[in-house]
């Protein structure tokens, strides 16, 4: 039997591992600002821009994080006007980002592949690179919410208190937007748009159901986005199927168990 310890799987592997924590952990604090859904205008307005840069000879993943930050741009330049309308905001990047993409797959038959590997994921073709990038975004990811997971937490539980204290609510949401935009482009370039969504959004889902505190959820979160990863990645490779769909049905019976089955907080 071909274990994920083989060679040929092994970089791919620790890849999807660590997607499978950092993407879930960012994740809470979408869920918290309910804006889970600009995880997937995120990921899908990648594709277009990982698929221009491959055309015009450039790293695909530098195209990608480079739309995923337009897209953050666009997002901070409309916010404070339409507040209400966030929802309208990440459906115009979705289909931006979506309908480009396809535009460019049908009419750009050398773009067709690369397309279809960043709709569906390519995580068992990944390389060295993609194994480094996610290590160094997972790295760089903690140390970051080490430094700004109280302003996020007191922007949104105590927004007069940190408007008080002279902080800028703005500054702070920008650069968790940026640091969501920049995991997405790399997890998109590996595991693909919907599956990289799924891990933003079903992980959290389960932890707010089942966490009794915030510190819990997170844990939650993050061991249910690395538990699905693995389980994902052993029945792939046991029944020859593709990864995303696999992580993403699975991601889907543990948010939908979770919503079924209660679990007591210890008193």
């Amino acid at each position: 039997m071909i274990s994920p310890f083989d060679p040929l799987f092994f970089d791919p592997f620790l890849t999807g591992c660590a997607f499978g924590i950092v993407l879930p952990l960012l994740g809470v604090y979408l869920r918290l600002r309910g804006e889970w859904l600009a995880a997937l205008a995120f990921a899908q307005i990648s594709a277009p821009g990982a698929l221009l840069a491959a055309l015009l000879g450039a790293p695909s993943i530098a195209g990608g994080i480079a739309a995923a930050v337009l897209a953050v741009v666009f997002k901070q330049t409309f916010e404070g006007a339409a507040r209400k309308a966030r929802g309208t905001i990440y459906a115009i990047l979705f289909l931006s980002g979506w309908s480009v993409s396809v535009l460019l797959v049908v009419n750009l038959p050398v773009a067709e592949r690369m397309g279809h590997a960043l709709f569906d994921g390519q995580l068992y073709f990944t390389g060295r690179a993609h194994l480094v990038n996610a290590f160094i975004l997972t790295a760089v990811v903690f140390v970051f919410l080490r430094f700004v997971s109280k302003n996020l937490l007191l922007s949104h539980f105590f927004p007069d208190f940190f408007r008080a204290r002279g902080l800028s609510e703005r500054r702070a949401h920008c650069a968790f937007d940026l640091a969501v935009a920049i995991a997405l482009a790399l997890a998109t370039a590996s595991i693909g748009v919907m599956a990289a969504f799924a891990l933003v959004f079903i992980p959290p889902l389960i932890a707010f159901k089942w966490g009794a505190n915030w510190r819990r959820s997170t844990v939650i979160a993050v061991v249910s986005g690395g538990f699905a990863h693995v389980a994902a990645f052993l029945l792939a490779i046991a029944l020859d199927q593709p990864y995303g769909p696999l992580l993403t049905l699975l991601l889907i019976i543990m948010g939908g168990t979770s919503q079924i089955v209660r679990v007591e907080s210890p008193s």
